[in-house]
């Protein structure tokens, strides 16, 4: 699916959420099953936030998300929570490859314009998001085609699962 559409979530302050504040690791090595593992997302920064996002909501935040550990929890979380698609000025370049591994897709743009709450809309293939209730557009870093490929067959293991290997066919991208 190439376009996604949730309502928006910030945190404050929104620059330099590391992987322990996505997921304290006071939980990462006491529970194993990522759905309960997903109860906790956010929750030194906002205790509440688990129980109020729902499937396909879009985080929005500012410079180097996800900093901190390399750990795959920190984005297989957030994905169990529900998150659809996360907005950023810029991530750490681990929890950025990790995500893309496990098929949850980023972006990198200006993120000040979009407020928490906000429906919005995003292209994928096209790089672009648009706010609901104004009509703003912005536009984002595109994702690569070969990661769109990637995050079309689910992540990284489901790719290799699909294709009994490794294979990046871009031909099959529109």
């Amino acid at each position: 699916m190439t376009i996604l559409r949730g309502r928006v979530h910030r945190f404050d302050p929104n620059d330099n959420i590391n992987t322990d504040y996505i997921i304290s690791g006071r939980y990462k090595f006491k529970i194993d099953d990522i759905r309960k593992l997903a109860e906790h997302v956010m929750e030194d920064i906002d205790p509440d936030f688990a129980s109020r996002i729902e499937k396909g909501d879009i985080i929005v935040a500012g410079r180097n998300f996800g900093c901190g550990s390399s750990r795959e929890q920190a984005p297989r979380a957030l994905k169990a929570a529900g998150v659809s698609v996360i907005i950023a000025e810029s991530f750490a370049r681990i929890f950025y490859r990790s995500a893309f591994n496990i098929g949850l897709p980023l972006l990198t743009c200006e993120t000040g314009w979009v407020r928490s709450g906000d429906l919005i809309e995003v292209d994928l293939s096209k790089g672009e998001i648009r706010r609901g209730s104004t009509g703003t557009v912005m536009s984002t870093s595109r994702i690569p085609q070969v990661m769109q490929i990637l995050l079309s067959d689910g992540g990284l293991t489901s790719h290799i699962m699909k294709h009994n290997g490794f294979s990046l066919e871009t031909d099959k991208m529109e």
